[in-house]
């Protein structure tokens, strides 16, 4: 079967030439970094979140500690942003916007890094085809220049020959161009959705800190409040 394999690649570069040389590099080199990314997004969990909604779940119910146990072996960007966002909200000695810009900080760098090889794959899908527009256009032009040079003993049979040949080039082109242009946009859509996880989960922890704080304020005028009446009833006592 590798034989055929071969021998069917080889058939495929004599007849294109060049172009379908350099498809054929391009595609080789689109699954090698389509691999990568595949084994990048499996081992930082990417698009995996059930940890960090159990984490924000004990959050919630007031058992912090549990919740930053959860997260303490943090693989995937979600879960190191929810981590430092509890990390820093349960100090209490950070600022809600020192934490959203410490939080930005380690999701764009993270974030970043997933990205990295997209604008080769996208270069890929957009160029690909054009190499094998380019490819079609030299063997039009190969083909009539036969046609040309035959005068009037025009064998049909050489130029329908040369233009099946020229147009394979555009099918390779249009082969490597169509997978690859899909699988870069299920790449983007999970680390979209990687970007919203992040800002709604540590946005969540920051305003239920917040809500907490706020709640806490009238009691604690509730209790200072009836000191002060006391303390004021007993001067005039004196």
């Amino acid at each position: 079967m590798i034989d055929e394999f071969v021998t069917t690649i080889g058939s495929f570069l004599r007849l294109g030439g060049p172009v379908v040389a350099i498809i054929l590099l391009l595609s080789v080199f689109a699954l090698a970094l389509i691999l990568l990314k595949f084994v990048q997004f499996q081992r930082e969990r990417v698009g995996r979140h059930g940890r960090s909604n159990r984490a924000l779940h004990a959050w919630f119910h007031h058992d912090q500690s549990e919740a930053r146990a959860m997260l303490s072996n943090a693989r995937s960007p979600v879960e190191e942003a929810l981590a430092t966002t509890m990390r820093l909200t349960a100090s209490g000695k950070a600022e809600k916007s020192a934490v959203e810009d410490e939080v930005s900080r380690l999701a764009l760098g993270r974030l970043h890094d997933l990205q990295r090889g997209f604008r080769a794959l996208d270069a890929i899908a957009q160029v690909a085809p054009l190499l094998g527009l380019f490819g079609t256009v030299l063997g039009m032009i190969d083909a009539f220049q036969k046609l040309q040079a035959a005068g009037n003993a025009v064998d049909p049979s050489i130029l329908a020959g040369g233009i099946w040949v020229a147009l394979l080039t555009t099918a390779c082109g249009l082969a490597v161009a169509m997978p690859v242009s899909l699988v870069l946009t299920w790449f983007e859509t999970r680390l979209d959705n990687e970007r919203v996880a992040i800002e709604t989960m540590t946005s969540a922890v920051l305003s239920h800190a917040s809500l907490e704080g706020a709640e806490q304020q009238p009691s604690n005028v509730q209790r200072v409040a009836p000191v002060a009446l006391r303390a004021g009833a007993a001067s005039h006592a004196h």
